[in-house]
């Protein structure tokens, strides 16, 4: 029976609930300690390498050492309920404990990107002030530049073998060593995570310490997680998800899921970083709450270390965005073989291309669906029905969530119209952390304003037409153009600059550099050397365009959108 108001939840799997508005759980400890108990000994995190080395933990055992852990943070490094803790590494089985232990700490999660450059590091910790970082050894070089001025008291340092047996921690660790030389001496005072987990432990046993007295009053409305996103002006933010915002988005998708996938029965593929949104709210908690085997890869670069994952293990769901899909369905290893237990897949992050998406069920057998959604929102608002995707479209709103079209003056637009997405539900961030300057640009009383321009037909199915932010998007990550823009304008032979997003082939969409030079001499290569220098790689140009002049409004504004125009004739052209 549809709800009244709300035709599209007519889509729903039967038996769905069409309102989710409050958590089964009190906070998000509560829902890990919760099914810990419940799946015990069954496996909970694999971490499978591109050679096929792997280690595993089970629900017990991931739930005991986050409980050191949580002991660890509170007991030896001191640090109170709502404390900011920052972590910062790939997928591996460090990163379930280590943000388990978080939450059970009372603590407040920050997602930091592992390839952040030490510039960018520094902006987020100098914003989010955490008392603690737990970093993966690779990039722990980076932490006397990215805290000098604003130190963190407690540095706890793993790696990305950690937990997996002797003999192959020890060849990675090898390997890192002496032989790519990734891991570097490190100069901060710190603390192994493996020491961190035994040092908690005996507190746990000697003390008697009641790890869950440390979140007995940690309820939905407080933070739980500090995601960073920039927006359209590029300003990095935090924004602050709650443990109700993340606990109900995870029950609202699953809602939409389960009856297609059986708990306790599925093995997921962890591909996408755990960091992103998208995969700590639906792979890290959804899978952990639905008692699946998570597959996790740190790095899917190149496609081939996926290899052995879908050959040593029976993957029945996995997640990604579009340019992954579209290079698996282009490697020969992947087509003569393809997952022969996979149900569906999951695609966020950017737009799923239609040929990728037929290509992708022709080669598996099995369809992949899209969802929409923003950091802000936890971060899923919209999901393609399964067994009922329409073209073009984003699907329908998930249970408990509103969606409607607004004109420039704030009002809803006429049926088919186009207008600005707004969305309503209990998944909403609580606001931008420190910045409710920033907070107020984009909530309407409890309407959130997405930013982009959609459509939505009359039974709910919701359409992308285009973007209002000048957001570009690499591979699903988020390039902010001021970001690179400051960047680029910073170089001494740079007199103007400005970043646009182009078509891409294998990203979706590439970063565009225009560049007014005061030095003929000045290359391509030069600039994307100084790009380098500051940026993370998908932030870097991948085209560099000089100009001996950018077209501006009558104000001075470098107009994006004739930059961005012209482009697009350019790449028609061709």
């Amino acid at each position: 029976m549809e709800h009244q108001g709300r035709p599209w939840t007519a889509f729903y799997r039967a038996g769905a609930r069409a309102e989710i508005t409050e958590p089964a759980y009190r906070n998000l400890a509560d829902m890990i300690r919760a099914v810990a108990e419940t799946y015990g000994r069954k496996p909970a995190f694999t971490c499978c390498l591109p050679n096929g080395m792997n280690g595993t933990l089970s629900y017990a055992q991931v739930d005991e050492m986050s409980d050191a852990l949580a002991a660890y943070l509170r007991e030896v490094a001191g640090l109170r309920q709502g404390d900011r803790v920052a972590l910062q590494m790939p997928n591996c089985l460090a990163f379930p404990v280590a943000a388990f232990g978080v939450l059970k700490a009372g603590c407040v999660l920050v997602n930091v990107n592992p390839l952040y450059t030490a510039e960018e590091m520094a902006r987020q910790f100098e914003d989010a002030e955490p008392h603690a970082l737990i970093i993966v050894d690779m990039f722990a070089d980076k932490i006397p530049a990215a805290t000098a001025g604003h130190p963190i008291p407690n540095v706890i340092v793993t790696r990305v073998a950690e937990f997996l047996p002797v003999l192959p921690r020890g060849i990675v660790g090898l390997v890192q060593k002496h032989w790519d030389r990734s891991v570097k001496p490190i100069e901060t005072a710190h603390i192994r995570l493996p020491d961190a987990i035994a040092a908690g432990r005996s507190h746990v046993a000697r003390d008697h310490v009641e790890v869950d007295a440390y979140h007995q009053s940690v309820t939905g409305e407080d933070i739980a997680v500090l995601q960073y996103t920039g927006g359209t002006t590029g300003i990095s933010k935090g924004a602050m998800l709650t443990h109700a915002n993340l606990l109900v988005n995870m029950e609202q998708v699953m809602e939409l899921l389960v009856g297609n996938l059986e708990k306790g029965s599925e093995i997921a593929l962890t591909a996408l970083p755990m960091y992103h949104i998208f995969a700590f709210n639906v792979n890290l908690l959804g899978f952990w709450w639905l008692g699946a085997r998570n597959v996790l890869i740190p790095n899917p670069r190149p496609l081939m270390n996926l290899k052995r994952a879908f050959e040593n293990y029976r993957i029945t769901w996995m997640s990604g965005v579009n340019t992954l899909f579209n290079g698996l369905t282009n490697e020969v290893w992947f087509t003569d073989s393809p997952p022969k237990h996979l149900k569906f897949s999951s695609a966020g992050g950017m737009a799923l291309q239609s040929s990728v998406a037929e290509n992708w069920e022709r080669i598996t057998r099995s369809p992949v669906i899209q969802g929409y959604g923003l950091t802000e929102t936890s971060p899923v608002l919209t999901f393609e029905p399964l067994g009922k995707a329409r073209p073009g479209t984003i699907g329908v709103p998930i249970p408990g969530t509103e969606v409607i079209c607004l004109g420039e003056d704030g009002q809803p637009v006429p049926q088919g119209e186009p207008g600005e997405i707004a969305a309503r539900g209990p998944q909403i961030m609580k606001g931008y952390w420190n910045r409710p300057d920033e907070t107020e640009k984009v909530m309407r009383g409890d309407w959130f304003l997405t930013g982009d321009i959609g459509v939505m037909d009359p039974d709910g199915y919701v359409r992308i037409v285009d973007r209002k932010k000048d957001l570009v998007v690499v591979s699903g990550f988020n390039v902010y153009p001021n970001e690179v823009e400051e960047v680029l304008a910073a170089h001494p032979a740079v007199l103007e600059a400005a970043v646009i997003g182009v078509p891409d082939e294998s990203t979706g969409e590439a970063v565009k550099a225009f560049i007014v030079s005061s030095d003929p001499g000045l290359t391509e290569a030069a600039v994307r050397a100084y790009a380098k220098e500051h940026l993370t790689g998908y932030k870097i140009p991948k085209r560099v365009e000089f100009r001996d002049e950018l077209p501006k409004s009558n104000v001075g504004k470098i107009l994006r959108k004739d930059l961005r125009a012209e482009a697009l004739r350019q790449i028609a052209a061709e």
